[in-house]
Formats: structure tokens, C-alpha cells, sequence
């Protein structure tokens, strides 16, 4: 199962001093909008967003058909192919999104502990 570049997605309360904060540890603006309420930083191969009033929990991402730096790989399990997968498995989707046959669309689910699971392609 190829699941894509993996983040953390942050629900922050105040953007401007999170971005000064993971900043402090090495983190650069790597997309997003201030103005729109959202970040994501890059530190490495290691990526977070940060989301001001878009949600309430963090949320594990995994972008299918992404790389650790978003852009496009060759072979890539599409988002479908993995909701019927985890489907097989007995995993519980709560939210889907999905559209069409192929492109972008997402869903979601939650593990054990209740942490919510976004699997969002965006190619």
C-alpha cells in the first residue's frame, strides 16, 4: 500500500506564533497563505501544516502521488484503490469525499485512539 508523503497536520490557535515557534527549530514556509490560515513548513524530509480555526483535532495526512516534497511521482496507489482497500480490511471510513474516477478527492478515518486519518490526493 503506497499512502504518499506523510504530515502532520496542527490545529493552531494562533498561526503567527506557531510559525515563529517551529521556525526556532528549523522549520521554513515551504506552501500555504497566512492570509488564508495555513502553513505547511518543511524541515528536512519532514513536513507539518499548520491550520488556524479549520479544525478542530491534528490530523495524520498522507498524500497519495506525492513525495516528501509534493511533487508528483510515477507510481502511486490512487486514493480509490486505497478506499477500497482499507474498506477490505474491515477500517471504518467516517468522512468520503472521493469524486470521480481518478484525480483529486480524499477520505478519511480514525485509528484506535481516535486520532482522525486524512488520506488527500491532490493529483
Amino acid at each position: 500500500m503506497k499512502l504518499g508523503c506523510f504530515s502532520i497536520s496542527l490545529a493552531v490557535k494562533d498561526l503567527k506564533k506557531s510559525k515563529a515557534f517551529y521556525e526556532k527549530l528549523g522549520f521554513e514556509v515551504f506552501a500555504g497563505e497566512e492570509s488564508h490560515g495555513f502553513l505547511i513548513m518543511k524541515h528536512g524530509d519532514t513536513n507539518i501544516g499548520l491550520f488556524q480555526g479549520m479544525f478542530e483535532k491534528n490530523i495524520l495526512t498522507f498524500n497519495p502521488g506525492w513525495d516528501q516534497n509534493a511533487k508528483s511521482v510515477d507510481a502511486f496507489d490512487d486514493v480509490r484503490q486505497l478506499l477500497e482497500q482499507f474498506k477490505s480490511k474491515g477500517i471504518e471510513i467516517v468522512e468520503n469525499s472521493i469524486t470521480g474516477d481518478r484525480g483529486p478527492s480524499s477520505f478519511a478515518i480514525i485509528d484506535p485512539d481516535g486520532n482522525p486519518i486524512l488520506i488527500d490526493q491532490h493529483v
